[in-house]
């Protein structure tokens, strides 16, 4: 078999069809049916997101799962913080109590309506890097006639109704914010986001404004990456009309995007700016931050509790949250993980949540906050295309050079520290620059940041030069 590009760093993902074929999608249910029983665990709970073509992968998987000796759970349409959620739910099936062992969900995330994919939880971890890629060794060496016999007559997954426990759940948790009297938009891109968020707030008896909340995976009306500027623009209309705040939800609901109006026009927070805000409501916080936050805050966090710098990634942030015990952890493009008051992993819905009960308590002064922070200049995500093969090769050939002062050009900008946690950030006197190596897409990711928007164009320019010539030697 040729080799597939769907297994990795932080689940599994591709065309479906043309990698996501019936007989591939088999094969992954069974070998993580054998995974899950091999950690002790039994049952697994399958949800799906509202793409065209995750039911029937859906039903392949499953059949998968059964040939394995594994019991499946069909959770239904939902969004992924829900099948998370499963894990920490109770179900009642006639006399006995059921604790699901694994979940899995199908999903494309915010990829373009053809992919799809696996994100994968067994015995409450993240299930990531090495042991995908070891599943991967197993995918090619085993056969599909090997677990085609093992399939048995019956494979239709009895339902268990999460989402209904997911709402009950979170709409008793913020029963308090009853009565919050101010203009809310939300726009979910026809993800699944808007079946859970919409209910809640109706239960809660809040007024919103919805925009394509019906989910539909061909989404007709924007692609539903809310990290990309272009796609908020209908929610940046309505609260630029309506004002209050407004919510943006990716494809499968586990990041965010927050706006605000202001005097200068529909302000975005990106996560970094939310974690700082979110810091300054508890005591002694200890907050993760991914590679690509601001320098604002760390040291604006460090002043008042403790920040700690890690690895881009859902999974990778996951883990370090409960190793570290820290109460919340936040990328630049909107995942959110609380370990505080909740269960630790990236929930889009409690997160806007949480947003509205600040918002209750301090009005749309929320962000007050971030006005005693230096202003700093930084640029959006910078993407460089390469190859699967040379994007890993890349950034080390980078790290050599940069450890190398005389492997660099005379007028290089003096470096005050390196840091290798993930890919490369580079300190320089007056800010620092950020490549690293994105573990899901051919490409190489790379972010800015200064005290002035001219230090921020030359630290760009001079490590994207480096960088190119070091591709062209390539």
């Amino acid at each position: 078999m040729q080799k597939l590009a769907i297994f990795r760093e932080y689940d599994i993902r591709g065309i479906y069809n043309e990698d996501l074929t019936q007989e591939n999608v088999i094969r992954i249910g069974y070998l993580l049916g054998l995974e899950l029983q091999k950690r002790g665990g039994k049952t697994l709970g399958v949800g799906y997101d509202a793409r065209v073509h995750s039911e029937v992968i859906f039903d392949w998987f499953c059949q998968g799962v059964f040939a394995s000796g594994a019991v499946a759970y069909n959770l239904g349409m939902i969004p992924t913080p829900v099948g998370y959620f499963a894990l920490y739910s109770e179900f009642k099936i006639e006399s006995k109590t059921l604790q699901l062992g694994g979940s899995v969900m199908i999903t494309g995330s915010h990829n373009p309506p053809k992919y799809n994919g696996f994100k994968i939880t067994l015995c409450k971890k993240p299930f990531f890097g090495d042991e995908i890629y070891a599943l991967e060794k197993d995918f090619y060496a085993l056969s599909f006639e090997e677990v085609a016999h093992k399939i048995p007559t019956n494979t239709t997954p009895q339902r268990l109704n999460v989402l209904d426990l997911y709402i009950d759940y979170l709409t008793n948790a913020f029963a308090h914010l009853r009565g919050l009297d101010l203009p809310i938009s939300i726009d979910c891109g026809n993800g699944i986001a808007g079946i859970g968020i919409a209910r809640i707030l109706e239960g809660l008896g809040i007024p919103f404004k919805g925009l394509f909340l019906n989910p539909d995976g061909n989404f007709p009306n924007h692609h539903p990456d809310p990290s990309e500027e272009k796609n908020l623009q209908d929610l940046k209309k309505e609260v630029a009309k309506a004002g209050g705040i407004g919510f943006a939800f990716d494809g499968d609901g586990d990041r965010l995007a927050v706006i605000k109006q202001t005097q200068n026009g529909e302000k975005v927070y990106k996560g970094d700016e939310l974690a700082i805000i979110f810091a300054h409501t508890i005591p002694n916080p200890i907050v993760i931050g991914e590679v690509k936050c601001s320098l604002n805050m760390y040291e604006s966090i460090d002043k008042i509790g403790q920040s700690i710098m890690y690895k881009t990634g859902h999974s990778n942030l996951k883990i370090k949250l409960k190793e570290s015990g820290a109460h919340m952890a936040f990328e630049v493009s909107g995942h959110i993980f609380f370990n505080d008051r909740y269960f630790g992993f990236d929930d889009a819905t409690y997160a806007a949540l949480r947003v509205l009960e600040l918002l209750k308590k301090s009005g749309l002064a929320f962000d007050k906050v971030l006005e005693s922070l230096p202003k700093l200049y930084s640029t959006n995500e910078i993407k460089i295309k390469t190859s699967e093969e040379k994007k890993f090769v890349l950034v080390e050939r980078l790290k050599e050079y940069l450890s190398d002062v005389s492997k660099l050009p005379r007028n290089f900008p003096k470096i005050i520290e390196i840091i290798t946690i993930d890919g490369v950030r580079v300190v320089f006197e007056n800010g620092w620059g950020l490549v690293r190596s994105s573990n899901t897409t051919p490409v190489l990711v790379t972010r800015f940041e200064a005290k002035s928007e001219e230090a921020c164009k030359a630290y760009q320019s001079a490590l994207l030069e480096l960088l190119d010539s070091i591709c062209k030697e390539s």
